[in-house]
């Protein structure tokens, strides 16, 4: 009867220490919301390294309690992609995987006889809801850490990486963001990859203020990406009240002018180039120094070194003016996340004594960073130098701060008739709760753009053209507006922290022979002593013998 009524009994019981198959609340929620099925496809399958077949095992781990938590409603498989029957079937299938947005990873794999073999994997998965597809790649690949260090990262952004794209393809509404334009700010095509990829989660327009009060008011964000021409008042008072009414802001500004198109020619030239934005920021709790950071821990550029006339070979440099932004750890923004890069980068204050604004810092520079004022001539011949570290004096300069809270407006005190505005335009003095991230970088959003005729094809944004690297930019920015805009918490499953447990390789190879035997003879030495010990006591209770 027990057995019976138990099994219409279901339950589950974490026992980890770190409830690593503990779903969040707002995981639970959206998935119990969840009107339509959702079908998932895992390519992780197949022949791979032990620490792929864990991750693997993770993978299948949260899907199923994805399944539960759903009512039944999410259903997987997963896929060999090597599963073909010949190679030219095998790599159309690579590129039709490649071309719906999934990575590949080429991983070497040794044996202990010393030899090796590549395998191609793609750490991804497809997720599938009412005929719209959405590619999600889980695998962290930061070049700071190990590799068991970015599987176990993977591992910890599991739920994340999933329930995001799952909680967008659920939702009856659609977050919408507008790029402003109007302020010479960058053009549509230097913003192409950040664009695309932002539209696997939010409706993206472009579109002039042209000083229109209300007309932001539809948006959930707004990014002003870059601008190069000063903001007029009544643009100022329309972002400002936009902010008030709740929206959230990413300010990607610059307060040095420098052309780099001009270093093709060796040199250019920095300048100072105010916006008429600084008092309002100011005013929300950052200023933007007008300064120009150099960091030796930057970028490698080549140069082609020239002799006597002759051309030479082309040669790897560092660049200074070209720094690696370190991200900040522990906040769900930056987390585990590569290391940005930025160009011709300014440094940020944090300004003001208000309680109300929370300020976090999300990007930095290094230890040695020195900041130089303009106008300064900046000139390629600098590459060939070996720094000075002396002068390199400064460490950890803000370059990206979050702010959260209730802000004061910047047209508090001022009449809208000053402003060229109509009487029926009140201020509202006070914001409500919200966000807005400032980065001192217009450059952190702009793709490079490749020119093959009168088609230009964008870069892929922070991906390194020489080295193929790809660094921390476009995860960076997609985080940020999903923090900002977020409302139900999901973005902090991303501060999810799991704890590296790993085996001691030099006791392994050591120990080998000891540990095999104690795996394979332990379980039948402990039948054979259970069943010994059960007789005995079974005779000598039968015998009338008393135990």
């Amino acid at each position: 009867m027990l057995a019976v009524i138990a099994s219409f009994l279901k339950f589950r019981i974490d026992l980890t220490e770190d409830k690593r198959y503990t779903l969040s609340k707002p995981s639970r929620s959206i998935l119990s919301d969840l009107k339509n099925e959702v079908f998932v496809q895992v390519y992780l399958d197949g022949e791979m390294p032990i620490p792929f077949k864990r991750l693997k095992r993770s993978v299948e781990n949260l899907l199923e309690e994805f399944r539960v938590a759903s009512g039944r409603k999410i259903d997987y498989e997963f896929i060999n992609p090597a599963g073909a029957k010949n190679r030219e079937a095998r790599e159309a299938y690579y590129q039709s995987l490649v071309s719906k947005g999934l990575n590949p990873v080429n991983i070497r794999a040794g044996d202990e006889e010393g030899g090796s073999s590549q395998r191609i994997i793609f750490p991804g998965m497809i997720i599938n809801y009412n005929g719209v597809e959405v590619p999600v790649n889980f695998l962290k690949n930061n070049p700071a850490v190990s590799a068991d260090e970015n599987l176990l990262h993977s591992m910890e952004g599991l739920e994340y990486e999933l329930i995001q794209p799952v909680s967008v393809l659920a939702s009856d509404t659609v977050h919408k963001i507008a790029f402003i334009e109007g302020h010479n700010e960058l053009t549509e095509t230097e913003v192409a990859d950040i664009t695309l990829n932002l539209a696997k989660y939010f409706t993206i327009d472009r579109g002039v203020i042209g000083g229109v009060t209300g007309v932001l008011d539809e948006y959930s964000a707004i990014i002003i990406a870059g601008p190069d021409k000063e903001f007029t008042e009544s643009d100022k008072f329309v972002i400002d009240q936009y902010i008030m009414k709740g929206g959230r802001v990413v300010w990607l500004i610059e307060e040095v002018r420098i052309d780099a198109d001009s270093l093709l020619h060796g040199e250019t030239v920095g300048l100072y180039r105010p916006l008429n934005i600084e008092d309002q920021l100011f005013r929300y709790g950052a200023r933007i120094n007008p300064m120009v950071v150099k960091d030796l821990d930057c970028m490698v550029i080549r140069l082609t070194l020239m002799s006597g006339g002759t051309r030479q070979q082309i040669v790897p440099a560092p660049w200074v003016y070209y720094p690696l932004l370190r991200p900040a750890r522990n906040h769900p923004v930056t987390r585990n996340l590569n290391k940005v890069k930025g160009e011709f980068t300014n440094y940020i204050d944090t300004v003001g004594l208000d309680p109300a604004v929370r300020k976090t810092i999300l990007l930095t520079t290094s230890e040695y960073t020195q900041i130089v004022a303009p106008p300064l001539l900046i000139s390629l011949k600098e590459a060939e130098l070996v720094p000075d570290e002396r002068e390199y004096n400064r460490s950890n300069l803000p370059v990206a701060v979050l702010l959260e809270g209730v802000f004061q407006s910047a047209f508090r005190n001022r009449l809208p008739e000053k402003l060229y505005l109509s009487p029926e335009d009140s201020v509202r003095p006070v914001s409500r709760q919200t966000k807005m991230i400032v980065i001192a970088d217009g450059d952190i959003i702009k793709n490079e753009v490749r020119r093959s005729g009168n088609t230009e094809l964008p870069v892929p944004l922070g991906q390194d053209q020489y080295t193929g690297e790809l660094y921390g930019n476009r995860d960076f920015l997609i985080n940020s507006l999903n923090y900002i805009i977020d409302d139900r918490g999901i973005m902090e499953l991303r501060s999810r922290e799991l704890k590296l447990r790993l085996l001691d390789r030099s006791r392994i190879r050591q120990e080998k022979l000891k540990w095999q035997l104690i795996n394979v003879l332990s379980p039948v030495l402990l039948v054979i002593l259970s069943g010994v010990t059960f007789n005995y006591f079974r005779r000598r209770y039968f015998t009338g013998r008393r135990i």
